[in-house]
């Protein structure tokens, strides 16, 4: 099953590309194929939710010379959640071809979004270096075409700031192995992890650096962060909800992995918690000032970035447990922002707050799926964003120093502009009465030809916000996983032993 969410989606590209004169057989093949990742992605979370720690050897090389597949909690939980995901955005995708309200070209897009999909899971259970880069590569390589997909001026000039920054840091990201695979002879992370150990400190800390740096740029940490805006809104809706969800969430958990797995005993925690600070605050005051939706969603993305950077930086069980269930919170609800924005365009054709006005009377409905993912975001109770800003809160209170109560000052006063960003929004783009051409486009979207589609696209963002509901209802449960994966993150044994039993 390890080989289920890596193999199947390169199986489905390779049908999609050969289905691609038969639009309605390309998508049915397509949402199978997530389906059954989904499928084998539940059955993994179930056989490690306990604390397991599942490994495949591929071609029976065993480690460390062969290549590894690792699930752990950890993987497993974030490969259920991105495949939901990435299934939901898939079927928003479909009802836009339906519609004929995008642009992309259909035939193109499925190979490739699945192509997407493989790097994701493959990231999330590389069991060495050079294959988590392998991951990354295949993700952006798919990324790039995805982003250049309705070519304007504009995301032509997006899409070269974004593959310009990417490669920069797939650069800096094999500059790292190749120090590493000098340094240890080897770049499986379990036995990188045992031989680090006897290497100078001062040169452990400056690798632990170096990967913050490579996996910081992907995850849009401040000061490397300028990329990011100018990138995901001026993609189509199904790439911006798909990028905003996962790719930046996929370098958090490789900085999650190999902070913890492989530096673990080189305390850098002072530089991360001084990059959440910077990051949380210069992410929402570029979200304060933005006049389009996706742009303040996209800065907004940005400031969240340094609670998950702040919750490691307290290298405690309680902190990443709070950083895990931020992370699956954060994954819905970036998503479901994305896919509601792309609603809101059917209405005024774009997202600019300038000309927006009266969308609660044009469509209560899709007022109902702004406001309740909003509310998450801002971390308002009883929703996900708030248990997820409580349980790092806690854990900040419970480890202390100045400087993480500086940081806890940080994430406070983010989350209450964050609250004042989502309220402005609401209060230019949903309240007040309609303009005259929005209720015209309403009653075009009622009787026009491409109804179907037009269901498809909000019926699975009501799926979206159902499962952002879910993630608040299910607390409980994806909490007890979270504090497992920590404790198994912070102590890193179960994973070794279970990658190099029987190592050559």
């Amino acid at each position: 099953m390890i080989a289920v969410p890596f193999v199947v989606p390169l199986l489905g590209a390779a049908l999609a590309l050969l289905l691609r004169r038969s639009p309605r057989a390309q998508r049915v093949s397509s949402a199978v194929t997530l389906a059954v990742v989904v499928a084998g992605a539940t059955l993994l979370l179930d056989t490690t939710a306990g604390g397991a720690v599942a490994v495949t050897q591929a071609g029976g090389w065993d480690a460390p010379l062969g290549i590894t597949l690792v699930v752990d909690p950890l993987s497993a939980l974030l490969l259920l959640v991105s495949s939901v995901v990435l299934l939901l955005v898939l079927l928003y995708a479909v009802g836009q071809d339906i519609s004929g309200l995008s642009r992309a070209m259909p035939q193109v897009f499925h190979p490739i979004y699945l192509v997407l999909t493989a790097g994701v899971c493959l990231s999330f259970m590389a069991g060495d270096l050079f294959n988590l880069f392998v991951g990354f590569e295949i993700m952006l390589t798919a990324s790039y075409a995805l982003i250049t997909q309705a070519l304007t001026r504009e995301r032509v000039r997006a899409s070269m700031i974004y593959t310009v920054v990417s490669l920069t840091s797939s650069i800096l990201f094999l500059t790292g192995i190749a120090l590493v695979y000098a340094l240890t002879g080897t770049v499986n992370l379990a036995d990188v992890a045992e031989k680090l150990g006897g290497a100078p400190p001062e040169l452990r800390a400056v690798l632990a650096l170096l990967f913050l740096v490579v996996f910081g740029i992907k995850a849009a940490i401040v000061p490397m962060h300028f990329w990011l805006p100018d990138s995901y809104p001026v993609a189509i809706t199904r790439i911006s909800a798909i990028f905003a969800a996962l790719l930046t969430k996929v370098a958090v958990y490789a900085i999650i992995r190999t902070q913890t797995l492989l530096f673990a005993g080189d305390d850098i925690s002072s530089v991360m918690l001084w990059i959440a600070i910077a990051t949380m605050v210069v992410g929402i005051l570029g979200a304060l000032v933005q006049d389009d939706i996706n742009r303040i969603m996209s800065f907004v993305l940005v400031s969240h970035i340094g609670f998950m950077i702040f919750g490691l930086a307290l290298n405690t069980v309680a902190g990443i447990a709070g950083v895990l269930y931020y992370l699956v919170h954060h994954i819905v609800v970036q998503a479901t922002m994305f896919l509601v924005n792309g609603l809101v365009r059917q209405y005024v054709g774009h997202t600019s707050l300038r000309s927006i006005r009266g969308l609660t009377a044009v469509s209560p409905v899709l007022a109902l799926f702004f406001f309740l993912p909003a509310l998450s975001l801002a971390g308002m109770p009883p929703m996900s964003g708030f248990v997820a800003k409580v349980a790092l809160f806690e854990a900040g209170a419970q480890a202390g120093g100045w400087l993480v109560w500086t940081a806890l000052v940080a994430g406070v006063l983010t989350s209450l502009l964050t609250l004042m960003a989502i309220f402005r929004v609401w209060v230019r783009a949903f309240w007040g009465t309609p303009l005259p051409d929005m209720l015209e486009a309403r009653a075009e979207l009622r009787r026009g030809p491409d109804v179907a589609g037009r269901r498809v696209m909000a019926v699975t963002t009501g799926a979206m916000v159902g499962a952002g509901i879910a993630v608040t209802v299910g607390a409980g449960p994806l909490l007890e996983i979270a504090f497992t994966a920590a404790e198994d993150l912070l102590d890193g044994d179960a994973y070794i032993e279970a990658v190099m039993e029987g190592a050559t």
